[in-house]
């Protein structure tokens, strides 16, 4: 491919250089750049990717496109016998270049955007699992795994860069998927990386307190997410439930795109009705404009219902009916990391759970409060150089609905391990039950020990991640392994 067919509606200041020059792959890590690659410079949170050019050139780059033009820049425009392409935002041409490069593979099939606070990883799964039993070749973009008609892929982040992102959906087009469901974190959307998506469906879940560190307010969080629902051409997919719910259905109606809503009330589109919650299962009866019926998941809680309201109104919207709706739901099984079990033989529940927002803490807690019958007991930490205006509430939380608490390291990063405990502890009264122990290995420990029969111990905040980032090193650890070790001993 040449440059003029990757930069076609691309808005671009100037272009150095030949036009026609060949393109065989695009990238924005310099480390990475291969002989006839196109190097977009993009200038990110710690480092700027037009310090990197010279790296990029020396690797045999054909072609760099830029945001700026220092004096250094100049040097390189002129000395180098390479094509400078300068554009006014390179986070947004590098969405277009990406798409144009693999001749646009999301308008090839169909795609479901889910985004909000919690739920976005089971809604994904559960969606994957409908549409798969039901003969559907299925692809998945997410925080735990990438997949692509079952072949399982690594994945570093909930959404990944445009470029990695496009050649996902080409590798699903070369593989003949019917329907692609993916995470579409705020961060994308604000950050252009999902510009350039042809999204069909998109599904908002809820919203509370998480990326503060980033967005700064809950107006500016509710805004990024809200992009989405102007992107999708068939169906939007609302929580009426939610307070930022209402706020975004009554934004988007304006706009032509159908929208379904979901929730608990006989308001909404899609809904549920006689609900009973045990302590492995939830069950209700499903209403829809079209059937109704009974439906049972083997996950407990009102969120996992939520989850599955919404998991069922993407189906729906492709045209599933109850039978087949039904046949999907039987097949699910938890999701890794999200309330998922760990086995033992000492009649202690222990629950792994991703659980790192307040939101999300609270509804773990509160479903665990409606079929424990001893103590609860909860091992939880917080994220360091992430959103740390959550973590008083999170300790607030923690010690209200538990009866004993070990407060731990979750993954510290850069940030001390002392400060983000205390940010904990300002929210908890120095009266409650409750411990700190930094050493994640030792706090389950300790929690497994204090466990009697019939006490639920939760083990919150990492859920799927087999790794701790403590400084600048990342060590293997796995909270579900660990506890499993333990238990053996």
């Amino acid at each position: 491919m040449n440059l003029k067919e990757i930069l076609i509606d691309i808005e671009f200041d100037k272009i150095f250089g030949d036009k026609f020059v060949k393109v065989d792959g695009i990238c924005y890590d310099s480390r990475k750049v291969e002989k006839n690659y196109l190097f977009v410079c993009i200038e990110g949170f710690k480092t700027d990717g037009h310090k990197y050019i010279k790296n990029a050139i020396d690797k045999g780059a054909s072609a760099v496109v830029i945001e700026k033009i220092t004096e250094d820049i100049e040097k390189y425009i002129e000395e180098n016998n390479v094509v400078f392409v300068k554009v006014n935002n390179s986070r947004k041409a590098l969405s277009k270049i990406a798409s144009n490069f693999y001749k646009n593979p999301s308008k090839k099939l169909k795609v479901i955007g889910v985004t909000g606070t919690n739920g976005k990883t089971s809604i994904t799964h559960l969606i994957n699992t409908i549409l798969r039993e039901n003969n559907y070749k299925c692809g998945l973009i997410g925080t735990i795994q990438n997949e692509i008609s079952g072949k399982v892929y690594k994945t570093s982040r909930t959404t990944p860069e445009a470029v990695e992102l496009h050649n996902l959906f080409n590798e699903m087009v070369q593989n003949k998927v019917d329907v692609c469901t993916m995470e579409v974190s705020s961060h994308s959307l604000d950050l252009h990386r999902v510009d350039d998506v042809n999204f069909n469906i998109g599904i908002f879940t809820n919203l509370t307190e998480d990326h503060l560190d980033y967005h700064k307010d809950m107006r500016s969080y509710k805004n990024a997410k809200i992009k989405l629902f102007y992107k999708t051409s068939d169906v939007n997919i609302i929580n009426i439930d939610d307070k930022y719910g209402k706020e975004i259905y009554d934004e988007i109606k304006k706009i032509n795109t159908k929208i379904l809503t979901y929730g608990l009330n006989s308001r909404c589109d899609i809904y549920a009705k006689d609900i009973d919650m045990k302590d492995s299962f939830s069950s209700f009866t499903l209403i829809t404009p079209k059937y109704s019926g009974r439906i049972r998941i083997n996950i407990p809680g009102l969120f996992s219902i939520y989850n599955i309201l919404a998991s069922i109104s993407a189906c729906y919207s492709l045209g599933l009916n109850y039978e087949q709706i039904l046949k999907g739901v039987n097949s699910i099984k938890p999701v890794r990391g999200r309330f998922e079990l760990v086995e033992n033989d000492r009649g202690i529940k222990v629950i792994v759970d991703y659980a790192h927002t307040p939101d999300a803490l609270r509804n773990v807690l509160s479903t665990i409060k409606g079929f424990v019958r001893g103590k609860i007991i909860t091992v939880f930490g917080c994220g360091g150089e992430r959103d740390s205006a959550k973590r008083p509430v999170m300790g607030k939380i923690a010690t209200e609905l538990s009866d004993y608490v070990i407060i731990t390291n979750d993954n510290p990063r850069g940030e001390k391990e002392d400060k983000i405990i205390n940010d904990i502890l300002k929210g908890i009264d120095f009266n409650e039950k409750y411990t700190v122990i930094k050493d994640r290995y030792e706090a389950i420990k300790k929690a497994l020990e204090f466990a009697n029969k019939d006490d639920v111990v939760l083990i919150a905040g990492k859920g799927h991640e087999t790794y701790q980032i403590i400084g600048d090193r990342v060590y293997d650890f796995n909270d579900k392994a660990v506890a499993e070790e333990i238990l053996r001993r």
